[in-house]
């Protein structure tokens, strides 16, 4: 797997497919593989660029200080790697925060942003989830804290009808756990991301997707991105949880490839 040098690692990403360049930015977990349901429909479009979050996954980090802004010069260091000057990005929870701070900070360098499953600053029912699993991580360990990923994760029906799923989602967030001290700082991380003030300044094309039945970033917090970006788009997803894009993939690409694909004719993408 190739790996791109950073001053605090090596990051891992994978390149995937042809045509204009979309980053994929996953969420707390940092694992590139949280899209594998999706990129080979977004690989007959795109070059799908995933990777693991230094600190996470596959990566070799030295990362000490963890923070969104961090994460955010990651891709775009590797977007400049790969040669992109332009691209779009997709990114799901944490990678939504990511999202919005290229989104305000490099606009010229995105032809359209997805923020899916995202928040503009911690609210205290966002705090109290957050809080609870670091608790749990924390005091019972590893395996507690991927036992209760899940319940988190996904609508209760989807786990009820998809046991095995769910036991392999929990044995592989075991088995590629970062140790506990990494998933914290990243957890604190989070927390005290707030870019509320800075959301006027994204100049993107965006738009923002939620499921109504997100227990972890609920649709209120999507509905507070979408008012603070100049001509965002808000679509809600009736069915799918924190992870709609897994739980219902087919759905989640009917609202999310048209967007992406409207670029194409756009100057430089």
């Amino acid at each position: 797997m190739p790996m791109l040098e950073r001053p605090d690692g090596d990051l891992p990403y994978e390149v995937t497919g042809s045509g204009p360049p979309l980053a994929l930015v996953s969420g707390l977990s940092g694992a590139g593989a949280f899209w594998s349901n999706l990129v080979p429909a977004l690989a007959e479009h795109f070059t799908v660029v995933t990777h693991d979050h230094m600190g996470t996954g596959r990566s070799r980090s030295r990362r000490t200080h963890h923070t969104v802004e961090a994460l955010a010069v990651d891709v775009d260091a590797l977007m400049t790697h790969l040669g992109f000057p332009v691209y779009r990005l997709l990114g799901h929870s944490t990678g939504a925060a990511v999202g919005q701070i290229l989104g305000a900070e490099t606009p010229e360098r995105m032809s359209r942003l997805v923020l899916f499953g995202g928040w503009a600053g911690p609210d205290p029912h966002f705090a109290h989830c957050f809080r609870v699993r670091k608790r749990a991580l924390l005091e019972l360990g590893v395996d507690a804290y991927a036992e209760a990923g899940p319940l988190f994760l996904y609508p209760p029906r989807w786990n009820a009808e998809n046991p095995e799923k769910v036991a392999a989602i929990v044995a592989a967030g075991t088995a590629d756990a970062p140790p506990a001290e990494v998933t914290a700082a990243r957890i604190d991380m989070i927390v005290a991301f707030d870019r509320r003030d800075r959301l006027k300044a994204i100049g993107v094309p965006t738009l923002v997707v939620c499921a109504a039945d997100d227990m972890l970033t609920p649709p209120h917090l999507s509905e507070e991105i979408a008012r603070g970006i100049p001509g965002a788009k808000l679509r809600i997803l009736p069915y799918g949880g924190h992870a709609c894009s897994q739980t219902a993939g087919s759905d989640f690409l009917g609202i999310v490839l048209p967007f992406l694909r409207s670029a194409e004719n756009s100057p430089s993408t």
